[in-house]
């Protein structure tokens, strides 16, 4: 799977996606406790804003070897430093929302830079030191993902390219074993049981 071009093809839809949002559903409901606005601007901000700054910043070493160690890492800290990363998460993304009319300027920066960096190249990401095939792979879940949330909650159709959805339905699965899941979902993919109705591997 090319993870240069399911990011691109991900990052077109998301734009397309938000183009076609109607601006009086913006305010109403979105996830969670989150208008429809600020899931945008989340998106936006952690799938394409955030982009050219890490793969502009080189580091060493590798801390984390794999895309779903960077959801498994997040998981692992501490409950007050994961609160925290919340709040700013939220206020980011309200910030953010203000950015959704240049949100096909910012897929354009975002892919500028991903030309500009090679596969192996270890960037700052803020688990640490990621690959850029490892790390990468990443924003293109939180654009199919918050994708998904976006459409259902505007009422608006969005149809992610199958190699795109594939890889980010694929990591979900490895997010899951990385936590220790595994046999959860397999056995719910494959029709022996369903989910506990919390469930969620982010």
């Amino acid at each position: 799977m090319d993870y240069r071009r399911t990011y691109r093809s991900a990052a077109v839809t998301f734009v397309d996606l938000v183009g076609r949002v109607p601006a009086d559903r913006l305010d109403g409901p979105g996830l969670g406790d989150w208008s429809l606005r600020a899931l945008i601007g989340h998106t936006l901000s952690s799938a394409l804003v955030q982009v050219p700054t890490v793969l502009g910043t080189p580091t060493a070493p590798v801390n984390v070897a794999a895309p779903e160690g960077y959801f498994a890492f997040v998981r692992d800290v501490p409950a007050e430093v994961y609160a925290a990363a919340l709040a700013a998460s939220e206020v980011d993304a309200h910030d953010s929302a203000a950015s959704i009319d240049d949100a096909g300027a910012l897929a354009g920066r975002a892919t500028q830079a991903l030309a500009a960096v090679g596969d192996d190249d270890v960037v700052s990401t803020p688990v640490g030191g990621m690959r850029v095939r490892d790390w990468l792979p990443t924003r293109t879940f939180e654009l199919v993902v918050h994708g998904t949330d976006v459409a259902l909650a505007a009422d608006v159709p969005v149809e992610f390219d199958p190699a795109a959805a594939s890889e980010a339905t694929l990591l979900a699965a490895k997010i899951a074993v990385a936590l220790g899941d595994g046999p959860v979902v397999l056995r719910a993919l494959t029709g022996r049981a369903s989910l506990p109705g919390t469930f969620s591997v982010v």
